[in-house]
């Protein structure tokens, strides 16, 4: 596991950043380190998205030990961390803090960790923000039965198709 240094951080995506090619088109030095676990938080979809209204993922502190959220750990450019931060919606959206990450393997690492500002229970993320989160839970092997809740989550179908299209052409 690359620690963190002058250079290089570590990152825990735990939403649509899991997939590897949605985030190094944010942020091309991101190399995938492996799983790791969140514990004492759960996944929700609760973050309103200001830029198209949809719901985006959360790790909720729940501060029970038993609930974890899978993700995987991302080692980049300390540089990119600003680039990172304006896409997650620094200050408006979502606050960055550092926590302790329980990797597959070896001792807890610290990462940063985007946690939502303000929660909008009800919202529904669309269908290819899913898309890029069930895609990069399965990219990394997170394990099958996390993966089948995230599967199970609702989502609505964008009205914008052109905007749908540009999400996901880079799968293509």
């Amino acid at each position: 596991m690359e620690l963190t240094t002058e250079k290089q951080v570590l990152y825990f995506a735990y939403g649509s950043n899991m997939a590897s090619a949605r985030l190094r088109a944010r942020v091309p030095s991101a190399r995938a380190c492996g799983i790791g676990r969140l514990r004492g938080h759960r996944l929700t979809f609760h973050l309103l998205s200001g830029n198209d209204g949809s719901a985006k993922c959360d790790a909720c502190a729940s501060g029970r030990e038993a609930d974890e959220v899978y993700g995987v750990l991302f080692s980049l450019a300390a540089s990119e961390l600003a680039i990172l931060d304006r896409f997650e919606g620094l200050g408006v959206a979502y606050e960055r803090v550092l926590l302790g990450i329980s990797p597959e393997r070896g001792k807890p690492v610290q990462a940063h960790v985007y946690r939502a500002l303000a929660a909008m229970p009800g919202s529904l993320p669309y269908d290819w923000y899913k898309t890029h989160v069930v895609r990069g839970a399965r990219e990394h092997g997170l394990p099958e039965e996390y993966v089948a809740c995230l599967e199970a989550v609702p989502a609505r179908t964008d009205a914008d198709a052109a905007r749908r299209a540009r999400e996901l052409a880079i799968y293509a």
